[in-house]
């Protein structure tokens, strides 16, 4: 398990060329300590699109990754930044951004597959600072 610290993820998103950005959205539960540091760092406003796909264990526990809570949303001719902690199979990401059809968004991961990844040399899980 590779451990990152706080100042280590603030220091990489000081590296990432980033767009202009009105909204960041926080893919909940796990993106969203990632997203709230994107959205501090870009001075954007934060939402949270709260869904479930794997269990703690990180196994899948549905099918399909599930909508639990979804914003009513004011998102016409913002830019969006759509961000979660890990995008490996890239299910969640996807589910996501098919709620997001026709708006401009852009996607973000700590580490995995996105248009901007923090850390795309990291290959092992990780411990995230947020986590006890």
């Amino acid at each position: 398990m590779v451990p990152l610290s706080f100042k280590e993820i603030t220091e990489r998103l000081k590296t990432i060329d980033f767009p202009p950005v009105d909204v960041v959205i926080g893919i909940g539960t796990g993106g969203v300590p990632a997203a709230t540091m994107v959205a501090f760092y870009l001075e954007a406003e934060l939402q949270v699109l709260t869904m479930n796909y794997r269990d703690e264990q990180n196994n899948p526990r549905y099918e399909t990754p599930r909508v639990l809570n979804q914003p009513e949303w004011q998102l016409e001719g913002k830019r969006i930044l759509l961000v979660d902690d890990v995008s490996v199979s890239g299910k969640t990401m996807n589910a996501a951004l098919e709620l997001l059809k026709g708006f401009d968004v852009k996607t973000c991961a700590m580490k995995g597959k996105a248009d901007f990844v923090l850390f795309p040399d990291i290959k092992d899980c990780v411990k995230w600072p947020w986590k006890p």
